[in-house]
């Protein structure tokens, strides 16, 4: 009943968003032209109607692809905005990049300013009213999955207090079974060994196995009893308190290896589109910015003697190092210091101050990416200095290296730049890592062009 609610609950998500996509564009132009008024209707109605039909799937099609159809189980309401923001924004983007190509056609921006507004708010609200009709149904009992839980461990307790502490995740666990009664406030239905009976007379829509290292050796018999039952079983390893991070499983010939960490980019197609979004971005930023960087040029040769170019040894991908391309800021004697600089830091020219302020100095480092050694998005580079000092202070420190670094990053766009938490950073870091999509990439660069291109202190 639970699967069949589900996929009714996902059909209904799919079919709410279509239709407020397909008529947020003709209420829109209605708003821009006749509410608003002004402006000279330069294409039909009935284009606009054409335009919303063939949106309306492509942005169907990119919320799958954030993610937005999945359970609402698992995921908070404000990460699932979030992601909806993005995805819209990303089919603005290629809304207006196709336009641009297709010259003659001469949609009013106004009006798809509005539906770009109005979509977002009619598909934030759908998704708020959703979440609390379920929210509503299933502290009354309904759209819950009964659980049945066996283990005693630390991380039963943990799962125990996490779905008893939200009701909106909507699990309900009826009892547990267990071959000691260590768990208050729920039913104990008895030893491991009782299992199938128990799952015979619950008709559960769910096992949790979350054995203990003592009991581990009893796996097989749950897995075993679920099976028998046709009943879907999870299991929370015993060793999961201990995990850094979410595994990945591979396989090598029927063995399965399991990888602590999970890193996305080990992913060839992943990698190869990353670098593919790398090469095409650098080539374009570098086109864009050539006249600043021109000026920037003159700026540094005009305010101090010495080389325009900066290039400092930082510590790469795979630990390897490499020259990092920026333009100078200081004194050419005082290159050398290892030390972070700050706003009022007497190495720095005048013109120097201003171009970091402003991040100009960074705008070599397109030709890093272009060369393969940084990214676009990635964990900052540092210095071997640093790197030495802090792979023994700082835990999983080194973590970061396994990527290319990048020129922002989601540390950066979340306000830790310059003389600002390490620790905390690399927080940030592991989390970009751990989580990366072609999406989360977009994400954070849109957000460097709001939060880090002006900013107060810099890491160098």
């Amino acid at each position: 009943m639970i699967k069949e609610n589900q996929r009714m609950l996902n059909y209904l998500n799919v079919l709410l968003d279509g239709l407020i996509l397909f008529f947020a564009m003709p209420v829109s132009f209605v708003i821009r032209f006749f509410v608003l008024r002004g402006g000279v209707i330069t294409v039909p109605f009935a284009s606009y109607l054409w335009l919303a039909a063939i949106l309306t799937p492509v942005y169907l099609f990119t919320f799958a692809a954030f993610g937005l159809y999945e359970s609402f189980r698992k995921k908070r309401l404000y990460q699932e905005l979030g992601r909806l923001f993005w995805a819209c924004t990303l089919d603005m983007v290629l809304l207006q990049t196709a336009l641009f190509l297709a010259k003659g056609v001469h949609f009013s921006r106004g009006t798809l300013a509005i539906f770009f507004v109005l979509s977002f708010v009619g598909l934030s609200g759908k998704r708020y009213v959703l979440r609390t009709l379920l929210r509503y149904y299933r502290q009354r009992g309904f759209n819950q999955k009964h659980v049945v839980l066996v283990g005693d461990s630390v991380m039963a307790k943990r799962y125990l207090e996490t779905v008893q502490s939200d009701r909106e995740l909507g699990y309900l666990v009826d009892g547990y079974v267990a071959n000691r009664a260590s768990l208050h406030g729920i039913k104990y239905y008895g030893g491991i060994g009782a299992l199938e009976r128990v799952l015979e007379r619950c008709q559960p829509d769910e096992v949790v196995g979350a054995l203990s290292a003592e009991d581990f050796r009893y796996t097989p018999v749950l897995i075993e009893a679920c099976e028998k039952a046709g009943v879907k079983l999870s299991i929370i390893p015993f060793y999961a308190e201990y995990m850094p991070s979410n595994p990945q499983f591979d396989d090598l010939d029927g063995i399965p290896l399991m990888n602590i960490r999970r890193i996305p980019l080990d992913n060839w197609v992943n990698a190869f589109l990353k670098r593919l979004m790398d090469i095409a971005g650098s080539l374009v930023l570098i086109i864009l910015s050539s006249p600043l960087m021109l000026i920037a040029a003159v700026g540094v040769k005009l305010s101090s003697p010495g080389p325009v170019i900066f290039a400092q040894e930082r510590i790469g991908r795979n630990k390897k190092p490499f020259r990092m391309y920026k333009f100078r800021s200081m004194r050419v004697n005082d290159r050398q210091e290892t030390g972070w600089s700050r706003d009022r830091d007497d190495r720095k020219t005048k013109f120097g101050a201003f171009i970091r302020k402003c991040s100009i100095d960074e705008l070599p480092q397109f030709f890093n990416v272009l060369k393969g050694d940084m990214s676009l998005v990635g964990p900052r580079p540092e210095v071997p200095y640093y790197v030495e000092q802090f792979k023994d202070e700082i835990p999983l420190y080194m973590v970061k290296h396994q990527v290319r670094p990048g020129i922002t990053g989601w540390a950066q766009v979340n306000g830790l730049r310059g003389d600002t938490s390490i620790k905390a950073r690399v927080e940030h870091d592991i989390f970009y890592i751990e989580h990366w999509t072609l999406g989360f990439d977009i994400r954070i660069l849109f957000m460097t062009l709001f939060k880090a291109l002006i900013n107060s202190e810099r890491l160098t």
